[in-house]
């Protein structure tokens, strides 16, 4: 195995464009490796036919509409550059916490340019349901890179991420998350926020202002335009972080027409359009040439969508 190890790692260093590529299906490899190490008769080409992401993905009738993480987190950026400015608080770190929301999942640039099929599920793997431990490997690629920028936007993100899996019993989650909490403290320290409540109660206030900032981004990437009837469950109580500028009532968001969606209470200096990227993946292309080169074939779509 070791023998066509190396071939394999030789082969595809050639047929890469960049590092990032290699090093994405190198960690592709060993995982499939791993997890079909000890059964016989495999379908390898099933991966190879239908080409892993954690993309946004919304399955329609004929196609997937796909969204990659980093467009979706440059118009939670995007929101973020437009809320009024009094709803940072502490003004000198609203740049940082502009730039955590915006930067939140830049651990996925370049594996969502090769999306992988689900073999479970028939569609392609999305945020959703992505395998844990290579989930984990770009948690971690993200953090570094984002508190490489900024040790607040950095500490803010960490706890987006563990509050994802702060109940999670696997044995590699626990380690991320208690990897996480080190990290955390350290920031703190090195903050100087140590102690300080006003200050941790701002930190837990921004970091809802991210989590808001990248729900609703999220609205317009699982939710079909106008249709106020098949929301997503992620959206029917409205969004769950509580805001003392709206009394500390949900937001809700609706559709007003196709093109706007209008919010319960909006905390925007004004009305804001935005434009999303986005890919209609055909099923039979996806059928008939595989995940990726029916990927990579479909031309980005722009769809432009107003807040208000």
């Amino acid at each position: 195995m070791t023998n066509n190890s190396n071939y394999f790692k030789f082969f595809l260093f050639h047929l890469c464009h960049t590092k990032g590529e290699f090093i994405f299906y190198i960690q592709i490899f060993r995982w499939i490796s791993g997890k079909y190490k000890n059964k016989r008769n495999t379908n390898w080409c099933s991966f190879a036919k239908k080409g892993l992401t954690k993309m946004i993905i919304m399955e329609r009738e004929q196609s997937y509409f796909m969204v990659t993480q980093n467009d979706h987190a440059k118009i939670a950026g995007e929101i973020a550059r437009n809320c009024k400015d009094d709803y940072f608080f502490d003004h000198t770190r609203t740049q940082e916490v502009q730039l955590a929301i915006q930067e939140h999942d830049r651990g996925w640039i370049e594996l969502d340019t090769s999306p992988v099929w689900n073999d479970k599920t028939e569609m392609p793997y999305s945020f959703i349901d992505y395998p844990i431990v290579l989930k984990i490997s770009f948690y971690k690629k993200g953090l570094n890179e984002v508190e490489k920028m900024s040790k607040y936007a950095g500490l803010l993100c960490s706890l987006h991420y563990s509050s994802f899996i702060q109940d999670a019993t696997e044995p590699v989650v626990r380690e991320f998350w208690n990897e996480e909490k080190q990290r955390q403290e350290q920031l703190l320290k090195g903050l100087q926020m140590v102690g300080n409540e006003k200050k941790n109660e701002t930190l837990m206030y921004h970091l809802d202002l991210l989590k808001f900032c990248d729900y609703l981004s999220l609205y317009i990437c699982l939710n079909e335009p106008g249709d106020n009837k098949r929301i997503h469950t992620f959206f029917r109580n409205g969004f769950p972080q509580l805001f003392p500028f709206v009394t500390d009532k949900p937001i809700n968001a609706h559709w007003k027409n196709q093109e706007t969606v209008s919010l319960s209470f909006s905390p925007l200096k004004g009305e804001l359009e935005v434009k999303l990227p986005y890919r209609a993946v055909r099923k039979d292309q996806i059928e008939e040439h595989g995940i990726l080169r029916a990927y990579k074939d479909t031309p980005v779509t722009i769809r432009k969508i107003a807040f208000n």
